[in-house]
């Protein structure tokens, strides 16, 4: 759904979303107005019922009974339309927060990694599930009230205006000021719901951190820091709820006593007409101050629907944020990369994470089929970003980055990134089977082929070793294998592509020496005719290559073989005989 600043009328924007679905908002109109008017029409019966047993020894059987016939059925048909009211207003509402929730995670796939990298990935978990089940909510309470609400008012105003004209203009001068109550009462609730759900994905940010992370945590004995932190932010989160909700249910006792005294009212110029002998029975009496009950629930329900629905749209206006927040470069209709032999140039390139942080500057490399580029130096130099920038992760701030002399930014992100083939130091795996995670590559190759990747890998003796073999289920995070396997299934599923790039990034950090061994000199096969990028730091990795890049602050310092480079006896030299030496 195309909108310009969804979250500017969090409101408006979800009744946007509810308009296809109108239908069932009128269905859902078309019960409520049956159910209410039938529930307007008992008391009528009801006041006749009790004009016909007014007095000892005078109540009229005959006419009493169709009397209760005619109130049973009506009791029955309310009920059923009450419930087809519900399952249309519910259809409405689970809908909408079907497609609200679908454009939050399309837009959420096609946002900048950097919109990723910089927010706390727990208040993206809460935007996603929390919030959306708090406008869910919301949004239930508020289209069954807003149905019932109006037909009721609008019903009782007619039945009692039909009984007695003067009570009735009592009624209706005195409730409305419970309206601007509640109105006075929602606009000061806002902010704090929105503060609680703000606070709430702060909470939600720690618990992913920490049930994440809870192996490092117990290593270095933070688990009383870890509960710290969280019992200040569920502190805080305490609070916060509390003011929130003692604000917002300031309205019912409010309404409740304004509705109280338009219902004495009513009672005490009832009971003068009737005793004045006016015509006014107490039949009437009864069926009036029944009208006058129903006229005031929808506002003695109001807080608990503005509490509701400030929350819901709090909650919106976060979800409707994230909507909002600019994707990435439109790929260009049908730029697609074909033929792809791995030439790959970088002209001038400059970069930073931050405007104001510069880290790549006026970058250039100019890398030929087939060739293997290793790319070295400190921790912070820029080796990851170079990746980040090929593989189109970030787009560079100066200069181009072209393949097949293709301006990458002119191509589609999935041709451009078909091409190449990547296993990063920090391994992901999805929930599913061992054959599934290493065929993500590849999704419909062969179980053949899937095993012929892992013997390549020298991943297969250890999948075999497991209960259930290639059918075996891992994790997320794959905790039920260790680090080691972890790297093995991400090799096979980079083996299984062969891609002519390929990006390896501390590739084999996690293996022992022994497989390292026996993957390098399948990697030797594979990156064999294939450009291959390979960012390292143990440097006896690397020595075959035949380019290494040694960078420095975003710079390219030296640039050689592994022999002309220490011939040169400068940084590289430094770095290698410093883990020579330490060997």
């Amino acid at each position: 759904m195309e909108n310009k600043k969804l979250s500017a009328a969090p409101l408006k924007s979800v009744l946007l979303y509810a308009k296809p679905y109108i239908a069932y908002l009128v269905l859902g109109l078309v019960f409520a107005v049956i159910s209410v008017s039938l529930t307007l029409y008992a008391p009528i019966l009801t006041g006749r019922g009790i004009d016909l047993i007014i007095e000892k020894g005078r109540v009229d059987f005959d006419a009493l009974s169709p009397i209760l016939i005619k109130l049973g059925i009506i009791a029955g048909i309310v009920a059923l339309t009450q419930w087809l009211m519900s399952l249309c207003t519910n259809k409405v509402t689970y809908l909408t927060i079907r497609d609200i929730r679908n454009d939050a995670f399309k837009r959420l796939e096609h946002l900048p990694l950097r919109y990723i990298d910089s927010n706390p990935h727990g208040d993206i978990l809460s935007r996603m599930i929390s919030d959306m089940e708090q406008i869910s909510d919301g949004l239930i309470m508020g289209f069954a009230q807003l149905f019932t609400g109006l037909v009721t008012i609008i019903g009782t105003l007619g039945f009692m205006l039909s009984v007695n004209v003067k009570i009735t203009l009592i009624v209706v001068v005195i409730t409305p000021l419970s309206l601007f109550v509640a109105r006075f009462i929602s606009k000061n609730t806002f902010l704090l719901f929105k503060d609680r759900s703000v606070t709430r994905g702060e909470l939600t940010s720690v618990v992913e951190e920490m049930t994440g992370e809870q192996k490092t945590v117990a290593a270095f004995c933070h688990e009383q820091d870890a509960y710290d932190s969280f019992a200040e932010i569920n502190e805080r989160l305490r609070k916060i709820s509390a003011r929130a909700i003692f604000f917002s249910s300031l309205t019912n006792p409010s309404t409740r006593f304004i509705n109280g005294l338009v219902y004495s009212f009513v009672g005490i110029f009832g009971a003068v007409s009737v005793i004045s002998g006016s015509g006014f029975t107490v039949g009437q009496l009864s069926c009036f101050l029944t009208y006058a009950n129903q006229y005031t629930k929808p506002f003695n329900e109001i807080s608990g629907v503005i509490t509701e629905l400030q929350s819901a749209i709090a909650c919106a206006k976060r979800v409707f944020e994230l909507i909002d927040e600019p994707e990435e470069i439109s790929d260009k209709d049908n730029a697609v990369l074909d033929d792809c032999k791995g030439n790959v140039k970088i002209s001038d390139v400059s970069f930073s994470y931050t405007p104001d942080i510069p880290l790549i500057d006026d970058l250039n490399l100019d890398v030929k089929q087939g060739q293997r580029i290793a790319i070295v130096g400190p921790t912070g130099c820029g080796k990851t970003t170079i990746i980040n920038l090929l593989m189109r992760f970030y787009d560079v701030t100066e200069g181009c980055v072209s393949v097949e002399g293709k301006d990458i930014r002119e191509l589609t992100r999935n041709s451009l990134r078909s091409h190449y083939g990547m296993v990063l130091q920090e391994t992901w795996l999805k929930s599913g089977t061992i054959y599934e995670n290493i065929a993500y590559s590849k999704p419909d190759a062969t179980r053949e082929e899937v095993i012929a990747a892992a013997k390549a890998a020298h991943a297969d003796s250890f999948i075999r070793r497991l209960p259930e073999g290639y059918d075996t289920v891992i994790s997320d995070d794959g905790s039920n294998i260790s680090a080691g396997q972890k790297q093995l299934l991400c090799i096979a599923r980079v083996m299984l592509m062969v891609p002519p790039m390929l990006i390896l990034d501390e590739a084999t950090s996690s293996i022992d020496t022994m497989t390292e061994i026996r993957i390098q000199r399948a990697f030797a096969k594979l990156i064999k005719g294939r450009t291959s990028f390979i960012v390292a730091h143990r440097l006896s990795t690397i020595v075959e290559s035949d380019c290494i890049l040694v960078m420095d602050k975003g710079h390219i310092i030296e640039q050689g073989t592994h022999e002309q480079l220490l011939a040169k006896k400068g940084f590289y030299y430094e770095l290698y005989m410093s883990q020579f030496c330490n060997d």
